[in-house]
């Protein structure tokens, strides 16, 4: 998974002459070679046509968690090797599968097990509050804007032009972040009459944009991973309107919300940073390719501690109202990805509709868990963020996983433009 230049189509059962992004499959070959360098011992007549295994150059990070996001986008400048539709076998090549290095290899190996380090981290969290305690609001909001910047560092102007082309698949999955979720808060807030300060808390994490592990979750599931990115993209950048608005119009009646300093600290710690990465990713390539071979571990690390910090600074009252709290996050979130999924499933495809359901699932609690500790006075607020971390992850990943063990349909909706 270090790249998804190298990625094997081995795990999509695909036969021969089947492209694993349907739009390139049949691509004329003299337009291909205006794409792709086909190298080695691979010779195609002009007046044929073959089959791609995968799409050439996937722009944008492929992965939730943003900090990780540059091991699976491929360089400027990679030239990718693709096996033609006349080759027998129909297998890929093992060069394309042995091209990750050692490092590629340990950062996929520790993305791939985020659920684990998030329950390692909730058992620090709660058994051994301080050594995860440290990681405080200022240190708390450095360690969240530089996954943002991660972030922007994996982005360029052509992502933003690809939520153009795709306004219809693009708007449907920000509805589902910015519009079923934060109802499903209220509703469930409501229903179960949870006190003002959980009340509060819930609808706040409901309202917060894509979670960071949303992408890596996509991957797994055979989702529309370009898809998942955009829309984590899209919501990230709208949740400083979006987020404060909500928030202030569902829980306003319960406590007073702070709309505009929750707006300014989202626009601090979202906005921010991720403009500042992809200015310097379009600006400066060179001096960002070196910086996204440093920032995947970081960020495992950084991910691991802002999932955990959450639980041990709330440790008390997990221990005392655990159970009174973990049902209304829990049904949040499979309620979110339920529903996600199945209304989409009107229009698009089972690729997309996987992808949705899981962006509307997982939210960025550690940004909800930020703004209840600034902006809120009561520490209860805090609260269901910090369990959400664990719905979101574990939920999420359950749910990927499932997924992954059925198959998409050969003849699925392609409701993704590049």
């Amino acid at each position: 998974m270090a790249s998804m230049s190298r990625f094997v189509a081995k795990d999509c059962n695909l036969r021969p002459c089947e492209a694993l992004s349907r739009p390139s499959a049949g691509l004329n070959v003299r337009g291909l070679r205006n794409h792709l360098d086909l190298r080695g011992t691979l010779s195609v007549p002009d007046n044929e046509k073959c089959c791609l295994a995968i799409n050439n150059k996937p722009r944008g990070p492929v992965i939730g968690l943003y900090a990780l996001a540059s091991l699976l986008q491929p360089s400027r400048n990679s030239q990718v090797i693709y096996k033609a539709a006349t080759d027998a076998a129909g297998d890929v090549p093992e060069s394309s599968s042995s091209g990750m290095n050692q490092y590629e290899r340990i950062i996929e190996t520790l993305t791939t097990l985020f659920p684990v380090w998030v329950i390692l981290g909730t058992i620090i969290g709660i058994c051994k509050p301080a050594v995860v305690t440290w990681l405080e609001t200022d240190l708390f909001t450095l360690g969240l804007g530089f996954l943002m910047l991660s972030m922007g560092l994996t982005l360029t102007f052509e992502d933003f032009r690809r939520c153009l082309r795709n306004p219809w698949t693009v708007g449907v999955g920000f509805l589902a972040q910015y519009l079923i979720k934060p109802m499903l808060g209220f509703f469930i807030a409501m229903t179960l009459k949870l006190s003002a300060p959980l009340a509060t808390g819930l609808i706040l994490v409901s309202c917060c944009p894509g979670g960071q592990a949303s992408n890596v979750a996509t991957y797994i599931s055979k989702g529309n991973v370009a898809l998942s990115v955009l829309m984590t993209t899209c919501s990230t950048i709208g949740a400083i309107v979006m987020t404060p608005l909500l928030t202030k119009l569902l829980a306003g009646q319960l406590v007073p919300v702070d709309a505009a300093g929750l707006a300014i600290s989202t626009f601090q710690v979202v906005l921010v940073p991720t403009i500042i990465g992809v200015l310097a990713n379009e600006f400066f390539p060179k001096f960002t390719s070196k910086i996204v071979t440093v920032t995947p571990l970081i960020g495992v690390i950084l991910t691991t501690l802002l999932c955990a910090s959450p639980i041990g600074q709330v440790a008390e009252v997990l221990k005392s109202q655990g159970a009174q709290l973990l049902f209304p996050v829990a049904l949040l979130h499979a309620a979110a990805f339920a529903l996600g999924y199945w209304i989409s499933r009107i229009s698009f495809g089972e690729s997309t509709s996987r992808t949705i359901s899981i962006e509307c699932g997982m939210q960025s609690s550690a940004l909800g868990f930020l703004l209840a500790q600034k902006h809120f006075t009561n520490p209860l607020v805090a609260v269901p963020s910090a369990v959400s971390v664990v719905c979101m992850a574990l939920g999420g990943s359950a749910l990927a996983v499932y997924w992954r063990n059925q198959p998409i349909p050969l003849d699925d909706k392609d409701d993704f433009k590049e």
